[in-house]
């Protein structure tokens, strides 16, 4: 009996610090993203633009070395040079690259939240709770063509959102690891 005890407070103890380790990293990196946003967003675009490197290198490595042949073989070649330009191209100039991926993100969010809302206009003959799923649609409709209508200004928002929001899960996240299993 005392050997599971133990054993379960092993374990609440492994997923406490756990817990605690990620909440910290979140409350931590979204306090970077409200201090400095810009510095911030030019390292993400600098992970990513090394990611894509990697990447590139990976699928040409696919290109040389799988047993594919004919167009899969030249497929994956082309998709690794791609891959390294892009992330050549980004390491040129990393405050031009963030901007535009800043853009692209959030084109990609307005177009998603116009295509949600449409969708969800499609459910509605079968939904039970119609006039909850016709608000959602019309919100969701009319937040995608806001995001899209202000572009570029909408960055600053959707930085502030993320940072605000990882503040606010890292103390939740750090509060539960010390919560977790007080009562076992």
């Amino acid at each position: 009996m005392s050997e599971s005890v133990t054993e379960t407070r092993s374990v609440l103890r492994s997923i406490r610090i756990t817990l605690a380790i990620s909440g910290v990293l979140a409350l931590l990196a979204g306090l970077v993203l409200l201090i400095w946003p810009i510095k911030s967003a030019v390292i993400i675009t600098g992970i990513f633009a090394s990611y894509l490197i990697i990447a590139g290198l990976v699928y040409i490595g696919i290109g040389i070395f799988s047993g594919n042949k004919g167009w899969a073989r030249i497929g994956h070649f082309v998709l690794g040079l791609l891959y390294i330009v892009a992330g050549v191209i980004a390491f040129t100039n990393l405050a031009a690259a963030a901007a535009s991926l800043a853009i692209i993100v959030v084109v990609f969010i307005g177009i998603s939240w116009i295509v949600d809302g449409v969708v969800s206009l499609t459910l509605l003959g079968q939904d039970g709770s119609r006039i909850w799923t016709l608000l959602y649609a019309i919100l969701s409709v009319l937040a995608g063509v806001a995001v899209l209508t202000l572009g570029f200004a909408a960055v600053p928002f959707f930085w502030l959102l993320l940072a605000a929001s990882l503040i606010a899960l890292g103390i939740v996240q750090i509060v539960r690891a010390f919560t977790l299993g007080k009562s076992v």
